[in-house]
């Protein structure tokens, strides 16, 4: 069911837009060559405990996962781009990070990603962030009253065609409220002009997530992380956006 929320309601959504966009400013700042991807969860928790906030993924268990999700921070390493499960891992210098975070603060949840490299950069690693994050300015520019769902999609592909990647539109951005994930569905592909018409007060999370060489996905051993069909790269980004009759409002935005 799609929801639309009041102003009041919106605004009630900002503290915890605000609380991801700090976990994440942490997490990416700690996020250093030696440093395990079980610290980077164990950060995310102690800020969740101390801010009194919930986590929506530690006992997250959809159809697609294999068990409930146990950690509360998603860390997806260079050919893992979505729903990476933290484990035992030291990254490395280069290392392509993508770090995912969802979170209730009273009873209403934001969603945001980040993609960013561990020490040394490679050129084609940066490339791939600031496609993926121009992807993700021009979802957000197409979120306004009296446009569709498929605009955003439409803006998105625009975007990633223009670089020469391929999409894959199993996972993408959803609706946003008193739960992580809600309809509607917002794929990272698909035509201008078509789907649900957009309306004051509908908040989405809109994330696009792209691959250097394939749209095709695996999902690891862990029974979570989805890494690349053919070992590339790949980066995601994310915000929260409550579309009003002002503009689009990003509500995970970080300083």
């Amino acid at each position: 069911m799609i929801e639309l929320r009041t102003p009041a309601e919106i605004e009630q959504m900002r503290p915890a837009g605000a609380f991801v966009a700090r976990v994440l400013q942490a997490t990416a700042a700690a996020a250093k060559v030696g440093v395990n991807l079980l610290a980077l969860d164990r950060l995310a928790h102690e800020m969740i405990r101390s801010e009194g906030a919930e986590s929506c993924y530690i006992d997250y268990h959809p159809s697609f996962g294999a068990s409930p999700f146990g950690k509360v921070i998603c860390t997806s390493v260079n050919d893992a781009v979505l729903h990476g499960l933290p484990h035992d891992y030291v990254l490395r210098d280069g290392d392509l990070l993508s770090l995912d975070f969802a979170a209730s603060v009273d009873g209403w949840v934001a969603d945001s990603a980040i993609s960013i490299v561990v020490g040394t950069p490679r050129d084609a690693d940066l490339r791939l962030i600031e496609t993926t994050t121009r992807a993700l300015d021009a979802g957000i520019a197409a979120a306004t009253v009296g446009n569709r769902i498929g605009d955003i999609s439409a803006a998105i592909a625009a975007v990633a065609h223009a670089d020469g990647l391929r999409i894959n539109t199993d996972f993408g951005g959803h609706g946003v409220g008193r739960t992580m994930h809600g309809d509607p569905h917002i794929p990272n592909n698909g035509r201008a002009g078509r789907g649900l018409p957009l309306r004051d007060g509908l908040v989405v999370a809109i994330e696009p997530w792209f691959l250097l060489g394939t749209d095709k996905i695996f999902t690891d051993p862990d029974g979570w992380t989805l890494r690349a069909a053919d070992g590339s790269r790949g980066a995601h980004m994310e915000h929260t956006v409550a579309i009003t009759d002002a503009g689009p409002v990003v509500l995970t935005a970080r300083s």
